[in-house]
């Protein structure tokens, strides 16, 4: 069975290429210099165990991959490019192909579905990096990442096993989940902070201004009537598998939406991530006026081109507590 790695940013690549040195068959799609890096240079994976270079092969469009084996696609671009990905993939892929979505959010899977009959999704807790072309960085050693799958909306099937089976050789800890969308939408929840990281700082992860997220975040899925794993059954199944250390003495920068901003990379997944959650709150009449902010700012930081960090948290709390109720403050 091939892998198939659609996106070889910072979770693709990190999977994808631990997937490779584990002797799996995988090929990546990429783009622009980063694609141009791999194919010249291959990838190189830094870890706070070593670093290593893979000599794993690289297309730029799925056009490009000979379908005729058995290929799974693990699907791992930005939820902002998954249209676009999807519709290059349903024209070159068979449509039994499996796909699965290490992604972010709850909007890829039903995107999917319209295209794929078999669309699985990964609760994806795997800290990586991607700054500079043909370099990622798997920040957490020994076990590089928890992606627990699942058969979406419900149910596994031996795609779901074999999948969990190969990531589990490859160093990361992986489940079979019948319930994948419980759990996909407790990520939606810790993801909320991911923009105040972008537009505030790292530092700010632990602020006051995440909470209000989470709990706008909590309100609007309930509303919604999606049914999420508790905060209790996140801290139990994250245990102590994630493990972060430092890389050449420097540890993690920011997650990714901070490295979007970083690298200027013209967009930002917000809008799938707080943007989920106000488009839930309209739609079931609950406010969300804090990921509404957020989600406006971090869209005005990307496209003025400003660095991350540039707005104070004070200043936000503050328009948030002179704005409307429930609608832009």
């Amino acid at each position: 069975m091939r892998y198939v790695v659609y996106g070889a940013g910072a979770i693709g690549g990190v999977v994808g290429g631990r997937l490779f040195q584990a002797g799996l068959d995988v090929i990546l799609i990429a783009r622009g210099p980063h694609l141009e890096a791999l194919r010249a240079r291959g990838l190189r994976i830094e870890s706070p165990a070593g670093s290593a270079t893979v000599p794993i092969p690289a297309v730029g469009h799925p056009g490009e991959i000979d379908w005729s084996t058995d290929a799974v696609v693990l699907m791992a671009v930005k939820s902002q490019q998954t249209a676009s990905a999807l519709a290059e993939l349903a024209v070159a892929a068979p449509v039994a192909t499996p796909v699965v979505c290490l992604q972010n959010g709850i909007a890829n899977e039903p995107a999917a579905l319209r295209l794929f009959p078999n669309v699985h999704a990964v609760c994806v807790m795997c800290p990586a990096g991607h700054l500079e072309p043909g370099v990622v960085q798997a920040w957490s050693s020994p076990t590089t990442g928890m992606l627990d799958i699942g058969r979406f909306p419900r149910g596994s099937d031996q795609t779901s096993h074999l999948v969990a089976r190969d990531l589990a050789a490859a160093t990361f800890s992986s489940l079979v989940v019948e319930d994948i969308r419980r759990w996909k939408c407790r990520k939606l929840l810790t993801n909320l902070g991911n923009v105040v990281e972008a537009v505030c700082g790292p530092a700010e992860r632990s602020g006051p201004l995440v909470g209000r997220l989470i709990s706008e975040g909590e309100a609007a899925l309930a509303a919604a009537g999606l049914d999420v794993a508790t905060a209790d059954e996140d801290r139990r199944r994250r245990g102590d598998h994630l493990r972060l250390g430092e890389i050449a003495g420097r540890t993690r920068p920011g997650g990714s939406s901070w490295q979007s901003v970083a690298r200027a990379t013209g967009d930002i997944e917000t809008d799938y991530l707080n943007g989920e959650i106000v488009r839930l709150g309209r739609m079931h009449g609950v406010p969300t006026p804090a990921n509404e902010l957020l989600q406006i700012l971090a869209r005005e930081i990307v496209s003025s081109g400003r660095g991350p960090a540039t707005v104070s948290p004070a200043s936000i709390l503050d328009q948030l507590g002179t704005g409307p109720a429930g609608g832009h403050p």
